[in-house]
């Protein structure tokens, strides 16, 4: 009994200081970090209450997912927006270099100076803490590197958009601003005794070479100081909240930091039990993430993989993005020719691209004002959906209860 406390005292003392070396390094970001692409001259983007919002992409994939993730940002591209690609450690130092080459080749991208590239990734385990950690870290990077987003969107490389980035910028105009779209639940059902008893340690946030989580010999109890909430990993949050958890004036993000390090599937927990447990953010929740995604059954631990088939359902659910697809899916060659319009290998086309339109010129390697949006007919469903979601954010459901 004596060894067991003993070794449980140790664990705990390790998770201590790597929070402590992660919330250092969060905080000392510096240029090092990422491989970035500067403007060679002011823009015409503004940012602010009489302008569009804007929004902080993260975009996260794996080892040979370099060209999914180059699809998915020429798919929510938009010169307003700020985005921060990573690839993890898994893949080659030579997959993220063609990642950043393939994007400076872009000429808004290179233009804009809005899209940036992880230079050191970070290890990611799967089911482990370090996804959120990896998660924390893209927040305090998008935070120190441009002050004018309003959101920040989590997007993985199986990701796609449903809508413009006119669609959505145009939606969210109508939207309180701090307001935070995540999908929670204090109903914890069988997750009590499989996700928050286990005591796990995520070797990632260690550096250990070891691929995959282990579990410790004892569990604890469910935590009587705080309300364990849950839900879907993705999440668009606002920036007010985001600096909640990254500088920290309140010690509430850094003690359940502290809690979900040793926590499986942390990111479907820590950012839910953070707002729902803080006054000052409790009842600026939304319970949705603006996601649609097909559960198969019984389901499991991924979500079922979208094909052509889903086309019409995917497409009329008013969502912002949908999830799971396989690599160059004839689906996502549907979404892009008759909801983005988007052609190959280009950005989607918005009211800020003054080019003529051709099969041999790209219109968006012309450029006007940033700040014109021209939405299209499907945000019309999206808008549809929020207003809905707004009119019963009063709701039992709707509210961290």
């Amino acid at each position: 009994m004596l060894a067991e406390k003993k070794w449980l005292f140790t664990l705990f003392s390790a998770a201590f200081v790597s929070l402590l070396l992660f919330l250092s390094s969060i905080s000392g970001f510096n240029a090092s970090y990422a491989l970035s692409f500067h403007k060679p001259f002011s823009s015409t983007v503004h940012h602010g209450l009489h302008y569009p919002p804007a929004f902080a992409y993260y975009i996260s994939g794996g080892r040979g997912h370099k060209d999914r993730i180059l699809r998915l940002l020429l798919a929510v591209y938009h010169p307003r927006n700020r985005y921060l690609l990573h690839l993890g450690a898994d893949a080659s130092d030579e997959e993220r270099r063609l990642l950043a080459s393939a994007v400076k080749s872009v000429p808004a991208i290179r233009a804009f100076g809005n899209v940036d590239v992880v230079g050191k990734p970070d290890r990611l385990t799967y089911m482990g803490s370090s996804n959120i950690a990896a998660t924390l870290r893209a927040a305090s990077i998008l935070l120190r590197v441009d002050s004018g987003w309003n959101w920040f969107i989590t997007l993985s490389s199986m990701d796609y958009p449903l809508i413009t980035q006119d669609d959505l910028s145009h939606v969210f105009s109508s939207v309180r601003r701090d307001l935070n779209f995540i999908d929670h639940t204090s109903d914890l059902g069988w997750k009590e005794s499989q996700r928050v008893h286990p005591i796990v340690v995520d070797p990632g946030i260690y550096l250990a070479r070891r691929s995959q989580i282990f579990h410790a010999t004892e569990k604890r109890p469910t935590p009587d100081g705080f309300k364990f909430f849950t839900g879907s990993p993705w999440v668009i949050l606002n920036r007010s909240f985001l600096e909640f958890c990254i500088l920290g004036w309140d010690n509430l993000p850094r003690t359940l930091l502290m809690y979900f390090t040793n926590v499986i599937l942390s990111d479907e927990g820590y950012f839910h039990s953070v707002i729902c447990n803080s006054p000052e953010f409790r009842n600026t929740t939304v319970n949705n993430d603006l996601r649609y995604v097909i559960w198969d059954s019984p389901p499991k631990m991924e979500p079922h993989f979208l094909n052509v088939s889903d086309y019409d359902q995917t497409v009329q659910s008013g969502a912002a993005f949908a999830r799971q697809f396989q690599k160059d899916d004839p689906v996502l060659n549907m979404i892009d020719e008759k909801i983005l319009k988007r052609g190959r290998n280009r950005v989607v086309p918005g009211a800020w691209c003054t080019g003529r339109k051709s099969w041999w010129m790209d219109p968006c390697s012309n450029w006007g004002d940033a700040n014109v949006l021209r939405p299209g007919l499907q945000a019309k469903k999206l808008e549809e959906s929020v207003t809905n979601l707004l009119e019963g954010s009063n709701s039992q459901s709707n509210q961290c209860k």
